[in-house]
């Protein structure tokens, strides 16, 4: 499998500046293992003062907080989505946050990319970042 470049990506000033701005983050793919990576950065992230919206097909609650099956089903406004999926995902999460029209960042994580999908995103008027970790970005401040 060949790994996509990202060509359509926020600057490290940028990424610090949504981190500061985005205060309800919906996490696509939040696993309940707590060894996965996902479930690590969502729980750092809610230490943080982050309110998490796990998004992932099973599982009641994901670190306290109530789980969504899909992003249509949260009914309050999303700043920045966050993802855990394979990027061949992507262009259906960015429909489905255009569809929402609240979504302020689309965020793919790191090693995830898929250009197209961020491009739909950047020109619906969100921020993009790809192949970057929040909890990363904010332990290197």
């Amino acid at each position: 499998m060949e790994c996509e470049f990202p060509t359509v990506n926020s600057n490290n000033k940028e990424i610090l500046e949504i981190l500061d701005s985005v205060h309800v983050i919906a996490i696509v793919g939040l696993s309940p293992d707590e060894t996965k990576t996902s479930h690590r950065v969502a729980k750092f992230m809610q230490e943080r003062g982050y309110k998490i919206v796990p998004v992932y097909p099973k599982e009641e609650t994901i670190l306290g907080e109530k789980v969504y099956r899909s992003l249509e089903e949260i009914p309050f406004e999303i700043d920045m989505v966050d993802i855990f999926r394979k990027p061949k995902v992507f262009g259906a999460i960015a429909d489905a946050c255009i569809k929402r029209g609240d979504v302020k960042v689309f965020w793919g994580q790191l090693e995830l990319v898929n250009n197209e999908a961020a491009e739909k995103a950047r020109d619906a008027g969100m921020k993009v970042v790809q192949n970057h970790c929040p909890k990363i970005e904010l332990e290197n401040r």
